[in-house]
């Protein structure tokens, strides 16, 4: 039986998740701008926690992005950095699909319109929906101002779910979910979930292809001249 470990630094949450033996163990930490000083000690927590050693482990999932750019980077930072030295594979996976998967998990719901503040007046957004106990996506992931958002089913007839920060937009999106919870961050526990599907699929991929998706071109703003 395989175990993996699961890193996610995406949001203002920091979390780290472990599936040994059958048994998953996370820590989440809701830390702004602390990820970069907490996330290893995270880890080590949770394997001395486990009892497992870092060497046990057959491969590192994170959260890809879209999402906050510098957490997104010191995840891969730290991922690729275990994964050389360990020469294990990596997993990629998207923040959006762990907020999906999340709603599962905590709200049993089947259709997710996953939404993250992307600042700039626009959300990170996608729509999933439940498929053999994963999420998968339905359609594409987009950055868009929340007037142009937009499910790809009949949103009067469906039973759907809004999940994330950018949900904090919903009186100017033009479709409402039955429920949303827009305090809802991206959970290792979560990304654990997905990353289990894709490494039965044998979707690892070397230390190296571990990169973000941010989804909007210009991942930094160039400061203006004085």
């Amino acid at each position: 039986m395989s175990t993996l470990l699961a890193l996610d630094t995406s949001t203002e949450a920091c979390s780290v998740a472990l599936l040994h033996e059958g048994r998953a163990l996370s820590h989440y930490e809701v830390i702004p701008r602390l990820h970069a000083q907490r996330l290893l000690p995270m880890v080590r927590d949770l394997l001395d926690e486990a009892g497992v050693a870092l060497s046990a482990v057959d491969a590192i999932a994170f959260g890809r992005g879209p999402g906050a750019f510098t957490g997104v980077r010191i995840a891969i930072g730290v991922v690729q950095g275990l994964a050389f030295a360990l020469q294990r594979p990596v997993l990629a996976v998207s923040d959006l699909a762990i907020l999906a998967q999340r709603a599962y998990r905590e709200q049993g719901a089947e259709r997710v319109a996953a939404a993250i503040d992307a600042r700039m007046d626009e959300v990170y957004w996608g729509c999933y929906q439940l498929q053999q106990g994963e999420m998968r996506l339905a359609g594409s992931e987009a950055v868009l101002p929340p007037e142009r958002v937009a499910v790809p089913w009949d949103a009067a007839a469906a039973d759907w779910f809004g999940a994330g920060t950018g949900w904090g937009y919903v009186e100017r999106m033009p479709q409402r979910p039955v429920a949303l919870d827009a305090s809802l961050l991206p959970h290792a526990e979560d990304l654990l979930s997905l990353a289990g599907f894709a490494w039965a699929r044998g979707e690892g991929v070397e230390a190296e292809q571990a990169l973000p998706v941010y989804l909007r071109d210009n991942v930094a703003t160039p400061k203006k001249a004085p």
